[in-house]
C-alpha cells in the first residue's frame, strides 16, 4: 500500500513539474511579439524636436514650439528611400546618414541573417525615429545664448561613409561658430565620431558635447530572470545590468552614478552602445521619451572655447552584433569590460573558457554540433576519475549494505542512535555515501554553462548540425504530434516533443537501468518516471544543449559498461536486483 501511495505522489508531482514548468516560463518569461505598427504620434524625443537640458545636466527633449509638429508613424521604405542621404557601406554594415539632424539611422548588418533561410535578408538594426522599429544615435551640443544645430538642422556634406574614406559633415550657425562632425567606421560594428565645433566670433562659448541612443522597447528581446535585455552601461569599471525598460518608465530619468565608460541598449545578440571620450569625463543616463521608446544619453563636461579655438570630443558607437571575440578585441583597444556587455551570468569562468573551446573544436570540424559532441568527449574524459571514484564508492556501499540492513532492524525505533552508528560503520569501512553524487554536483555548473553559452552566443545562431536540425540553438522543430512538421500545427511548449527529447529520454532510462538498483522502492519508482519527465521538460530548451546532454548519456553508458566490467560485484548485484524485481512481479500478477 506505501510503494502504491508513494508512486501516486511520485506521478502527481512529476505532473505538477511538467505542467508547472510550462505555465511558469509562459506566463512569466513569455516571448517578444513582433511589435505592430503604430498608430500613435512619437514623442517629442523620438519625432526630432529641439533638444535643451534638464536641472541635472542630461539633455532632454524639449515641447515641440512653434512651427514644430510632432512626427506621425513613419513608413520605413518611404523614409530610407528619401533623397539627400549618405551611404555607409563597411564590410559588415550597410546603410546611411540623415543630413537633416546628422542621425546615423539606418543600419543593417550584413553577416547576420533574419531568420534560418539563406535569403531571408540582414538583421535591421537602426531605423528612422517614427518607424515601428526606429532605434538611431544623434550627437550635438547643448549651452545657452548660441544657435545649436538640432534634430532638424540640415548639414552640408557629400561622399560616403567606408572603411577607407570618413564622412564629414558641417553647419555654419551664421553667428561665428562652426559645427563638424567626422565619422569613419571600422571592419566591424564601431563607428567613431569626432564632434568639432570652430568658434571664430571674437567672444568665447561654453559648450556640452552629449551623445544619445534612441530606440522602441517593442522589438527589443524578452527579459528573464537569467539573461538581461535593456538598458546596460560600464560605470567606474563596473558592468551595470540592473535597469529595464519598465523600471526607466517607472522611476523617470535615471542618472547613474560614477564616471561613464560606455551606455547604450543591449539585447540578446545585439547591442548599441556609446563609448566616451577617454580624455574626458562623461555621465549617463536612461529616460522613456513616451509611446514605448527610451533613450540613453552620454554626456560630458562643459567647455569653455576660447575665440580663435577648436573643441573636439571623439565617441564612439557601437552598432552590430555581440560577437565574443569581436566585443574582446574592442576591449584589448582600450573599452573598459566590453565583453562583459554579453551577459554569461554567476558561471562565466565556465561559460567562457568553454565557449573558448567550443569555437576552437568548430575551427576543426566546421559543424558546431559535431564541435559539441567533441566538446562532450572532452568534458567526460576530464571527469572518467571522478566516476571511477563513484563506481568504487557503490561498489564499497554494496559490500557493507548487510551491515547497513542489520543496524536499520536493530536501532527502528531509535534514529539517532541508528544515525551515529551508520556514520561509525562509515568511518570504519572508509565509504563515502555522498561519493555517488559528485559526478552530478559538478555537471550542474557545466550544464549552465553550456546553457548560458547556446542562448547568448550569436555563433550559435542559426548553426546548423544534420538533417533537419537547421538551428542548433532554437529547439528541435521536428515534434512528433505534428507528424514531425506534416501537420500544421504547433503543439504547445510542454507537447512539443521532437526526436531529440525522445532520444534524451531514453538515454537516460537505459543509463538509469544499467545501475545498481536503489535499496528504496520509491527512489526506484522515482528514477523510472525521472527520464520522461526530463524529456518533456527539455523539450523547448535549444537542440545544442539536448545533443550535449545525449552524447554525455551514451558517453556514460560505455563508462558504466567499462567500470561493470571492473567492479564484478556490482554487475552481479545489478543481476540479481532485477532478478528479483522479476519474480515479485510475477508474484503480483
Amino acid at each position: 500500500m506505501d510503494n502504491q501511495r508513494n508512486l501516486i505522489l511520485a506521478v502527481v508531482l512529476s505532473a505538477a513539474l511538467l505542467f508547472g514548468w510550462d505555465f511558469v516560463m509562459t506566463r512569466f518569461f513569455p516571448q517578444p511579439v513582433v511589435a505592430e505598427q503604430s498608430q500613435t504620434a512619437s514623442s517629442g524625443a523620438s519625432s526630432g524636436v529641439d533638444t535643451g537640458i534638464d536641472a541635472s545636466g542630461a539633455p532632454v527633449a524639449q515641447a515641440a514650439g512653434p512651427g514644430v509638429e510632432a512626427v506621425l508613424a513613419r513608413d520605413l521604405d518611404a523614409e530610407l528611400a528619401a533623397p539627400g542621404r549618405l551611404p555607409i557601406n563597411a564590410p559588415e554594415i550597410v546603410g546611411s546618414i540623415n543630413p537633416v539632424g546628422a542621425r546615423i539611422d539606418d543600419i543593417e548588418l550584413k553577416t547576420h541573417r533574419q531568420t534560418v533561410d539563406k535569403d531571408s535578408g540582414p538583421i535591421r538594426w537602426f531605423a528612422p525615429a517614427g518607424t515601428d522599429v526606429q532605434q538611431f544615435a544623434q550627437f550635438g551640443w547643448v549651452g545657452d545664448g548660441i544657435a545649436l544645430p538640432d534634430a532638424r538642422t540640415q548639414w552640408s556634406g557629400t561622399g560616403e561613409l567606408t572603411q577607407e574614406t570618413p564622412l564629414t559633415l558641417s553647419w555654419d550657425n551664421g553667428q561665428g561658430q562652426t559645427f563638424i562632425l567626422t565619422f569613419s567606421i571600422d571592419e566591424h560594428y564601431m563607428l567613431t565620431v569626432e564632434q568639432s565645433v570652430r568658434n571664430d566670433s571674437d567672444g568665447s562659448i561654453a559648450l556640452r558635447p552629449y551623445a544619445f541612443v534612441n530606440r522602441t522597447s517593442l522589438t527589443a528581446s524578452h527579459s528573464t530572470w537569467n539573461v538581461h535585455s535593456g538598458p546596460i552601461a560600464a560605470i567606474d569599471n563596473e558592468v551595470d545590468f540592473d535597469w529595464n525598460y519598465d523600471e526607466v518608465a517607472e522611476e523617470g530619468p535615471v542618472n547613474m552614478p560614477g564616471r561613464t565608460e560606455w551606455v547604450g541598449f543591449t539585447d540578446i545578440y545585439w547591442m548599441s552602445a556609446l563609448i566616451a571620450d577617454d580624455d574626458f569625463a562623461a555621465t549617463s543616463a536612461f529616460r522613456s521619451t513616451g509611446n514605448d521608446t527610451y533613450r540613453a544619453d552620454l554626456l560630458y563636461e562643459t567647455v569653455s572655447v576660447p575665440a580663435g579655438a577648436t573643441m573636439t570630443r571623439s565617441t564612439r558607437l557601437f552598432a552590430g552584433a555581440k560577437e565574443s571575440a569581436v566585443l574582446d578585441a574592442y576591449e584589448d583597444q582600450g573599452v573598459e569590460k566590453f565583453g562583459l556587455a554579453i551577459d554569461w551570468g554567476w558561471f562565466r569562468f565556465i561559460a567562457w573558457p568553454m565557449w573558448q573551446v567550443l569555437i576552437f573544436l568548430f575551427g576543426l570540424v566546421g559543424n558546431f554540433g559535431v564541435a559539441i559532441i567533441c566538446l562532450t568527449i572532452i568534458i567526460r574524459g576530464l571527469m572518467f576519475p571522478i566516476a571511477q571514484k563513484q563506481f568504487a564508492s557503490m561498489a564499497q556501499m554494496r559490500a557493507v549494505q548487510p551491515k547497513m540492513k542489520a543496524l536499520q532492524e536493530r536501532y527502528k525505533d531509535d534514529k539517532p542512535q541508528l544515525q551515529q552508528e551508520m556514520a561509525k560503520l562509515y568511518k570504519e569501512e572508509k565509504v563515502n555515501p555522498l561519493a555517488g553524487c559528485l559526478p552530478i554536483f559538478i555537471q550542474i555548473p557545466i550544464f549552465f554553462a553550456l546553457y548560458k553559452s547556446l542562448l547568448l552566443a550569436i555563433e550559435m545562431r542559426h548553426e546548423p548540425f544534420v538533417l533537419w536540425i537547421k538551428d542548433l540553438s532554437a529547439p528541435d522543430p521536428a515534434t512528433i504530434l505534428n507528424l514531425f512538421g506534416l501537420l500544421d500545427f504547433t503543439p504547445p511548449g510542454f507537447l512539443s516533443i521532437g526526436v531529440l527529447a525522445v532520444l534524451l529520454g531514453l538515454t537516460m532510462w537505459l543509463q538509469f537501468k544499467l545501475n545498481p538498483a536503489a535499496m528504496d522502492p520509491m527512489q526506484q519508482q522515482i528514477f523510472m518516471i525521472m527520464p520522461w519527465v526530463l524529456m518533456f521538460v527539455m523539450a523547448p530548451f535549444a537542440a545544442g544543449l539536448l545533443l550535449y546532454w545525449i552524447t554525455s548519456n551514451l558517453l556514460t553508458l560505455g563508462q558504466q559498461k567499462y567500470l561493470y566490467s571492473r567492479h564484478p560485484q556490482l554487475r552481479a548485484q545489478a543481476e540479481k536486483d532485477a532478478a528479483e524485481k522479476a519474480r515479485n512481479a510475477e508474484r503480483k500478477g
